[in-house]
């Protein structure tokens, strides 16, 4: 499935109905995910969350979790 063919009321639909989890620690600035239908996963910025949620497939958010894990996604030094 090509999550850019994915009708945009379908989008919207889940979104409104989707259950939002946060890091556990509790703090004022996280992200939140929900795990949509058809292995659709959404993350947004819970201080703006009004604005539009990133879209992954199963595979693209896999990637993304292992890439934060690995430390693939760190500012590198001196930037």
């Amino acid at each position: 499935m090509n999550k850019n063919d994915l009708d945009p009321a379908w989008i919207a639909d889940q979104l409104a109905g989707a259950q939002w989890h946060s890091a556990s620690s509790g703090g004022q600035t996280c992200v939140e995910v929900a795990f949509l239908d058809q292995g659709i996963v959404a993350l947004r910025d819970s201080k703006n969350p009004h604005k539009p949620a990133h879209l992954f497939d199963d595979t693209e958010y896999d990637t993304f979790v292992a890439g934060i894990l690995n430390g693939e996604l760190r500012r590198p030094q001196g930037q």
